[in-house]
């Protein structure tokens, strides 16, 4: 699916669901729209919920866990649980979000197409959640910067029938080396993965010195 698809389906959605939440001209009198089954809310189609995700992860500029992300959303009551989950996946299924495994967690980063689709609609997500979501990215965003000085996280590539691992070191906002690596199992992959990061300065300094000591 095309970036301009995904916008066009989101706008659509928008448009419809970012406003008042109770259907327009409603009759009162019909008891359709009130036995709503309770899981339907977890259903989603809410544009809502995805631009919530979008700004978090957009603003903070980093890969967030689901367990980090579970913390601002649920402790801000902007969603339940199970909306959080699969807006979730539907982020990654329509490729507003790219999902990597890191130590059996689960990290989110935002897709060329989810910061095309927040510039969009970034104004449809009211100012006092913009601004708890703020105070949230200014707060926590220095400690998750520093968990990620030593970094390495695997991704499936199916079509390959491989598995690629991303290593890196860095400092001060500044990449010191990156590193990738395309291996044939996952056991290989998350072996790599735990040994960079048990390793990372001492085989930084080890391939630096090699590179430089080729002549």
């Amino acid at each position: 699916m095309s970036a301009e698809n995904n916008v066009t389906d989101l706008e659509n959605a928008a448009d419809h669901e970012l406003g008042d939440d109770s259907p327009k001209n409603a009759d009162p009198d019909d008891d359709s729209s009130k036995n709503t089954d309770p899981k339907d809310k977890t259903k989603s189609n809410d544009p809502k919920s995805k631009l919530l995700l979008l700004y978090l992860i957009g603003k903070m500029d980093l890969p967030l866990s689901r367990s980090q992300i579970t913390d601002c959303v649920i402790e801000a009551e902007f969603m339940d649980y199970y909306t959080l989950q699969q807006a979730l996946a539907e982020m990654v299924e329509g490729c507003y979000l790219e999902s990597s495994i890191d130590n059996n967690n689960t990290h989110y980063t935002i897709t060329e197409e989810g910061l095309l689709t927040l510039e969009y609609f970034e104004k449809h997500i009211p100012a006092s959640i913009r601004e708890k979501i703020n105070n949230y990215v200014k707060a926590n965003r220095g400690e998750i910067k520093r968990s990620f000085e030593n970094t390495a996280t695997f991704f499936p590539n199916a079509e390959k029938n491989e598995f690629l691992v991303k290593c890196g070191v860095y400092e001060e906002g500044r990449i010191l080396m990156e590193l990738s690596i395309s291996v044939d199992t996952r056991d290989q992959a998350r072996m790599i993965q735990n040994n960079w990061k048990n390793n990372a300065k001492t085989l930084y300094g080890d391939i630096i010195s090699v590179l430089v000591d080729l002549d």
